[in-house]
């Protein structure tokens, strides 16, 4: 979870407006809310589903916005903090936020993979989350172009090009780690940008 520091608090005030403290402390309250559920045991399947669908939810509810418009550049992955605090999101910062709520409510890294796929709906590059309950398992898509958590083999409107997480980078039909997400220069950039706002 976040630390909100008074300089990060101080920070996003002064950038985004003397509201925007008080939406990063929503997504703290939301996180705590998930947490008190919790039992000293492992979530069940379906607490799992509830916390999928809840944070799919709470972060689709961010305006959309195009990088070009919301940041002036052609291509930015935003910190949980810089989307909230904006107010804007592209897919990849929606994919992005929900990865780093599951995260910070125990869910292994391991079961989570930000995946850029082919949206053929609408023929463009897109960005979702997935959950896989187990490592070979069918997994769970966490999509801003849809309200509901469903199945990777429901949504044939997406084909997978890559993912990854903290750790490993995937390509589509290998099950083993094709190389490490470090290789993904907008990640690393991303990393960076948190551990500053963890120094504020």
């Amino acid at each position: 979870m976040v630390e909100l520091t008074p300089g990060l608090l101080r920070y996003v005030s002064s950038r985004w407006g003397s509201d925007a403290p008080e939406r990063l402390m929503d997504w703290r309250s939301e996180q705590i809310k998930h947490l008190a559920r919790q039992r000293s045991s492992p979530p069940s399947a379906s607490e799992v589903q509830t916390d999928l669908e809840d944070f799919n939810w709470y972060w689709n509810r961010v305006r959309y916005y195009t990088d070009s418009r919301h940041w002036r550049v052609e291509d930015y992955w935003a910190t949980p903090v810089e989307t909230l605090a904006s107010e804007g999101a592209d897919c990849e910062d929606y994919a992005i936020g929900k990865y780093f709520s599951l995260k910070a409510m125990g869910v292994p890294v391991q079961s989570l993979r930000i995946t850029y796929v082919r949206a053929l709906r609408w023929n463009q590059a897109h960005m979702v989350l997935a959950y896989y309950p187990t490592p070979d398992a069918d997994p769970y898509i966490l999509d801003n172009l849809n309200k509901s958590v469903e199945r990777a083999s429901d949504r044939t409107d997406l084909v997978p090009v890559y993912s990854f997480n903290d750790e490993d980078l995937w390509l589509p039909g290998v099950s083993a780690a094709g190389g490490k997400s470090n290789q993904i220069r907008l990640w690393r950039d991303l990393l960076d940008k948190m551990e500053k706002e963890r120094t504020m």
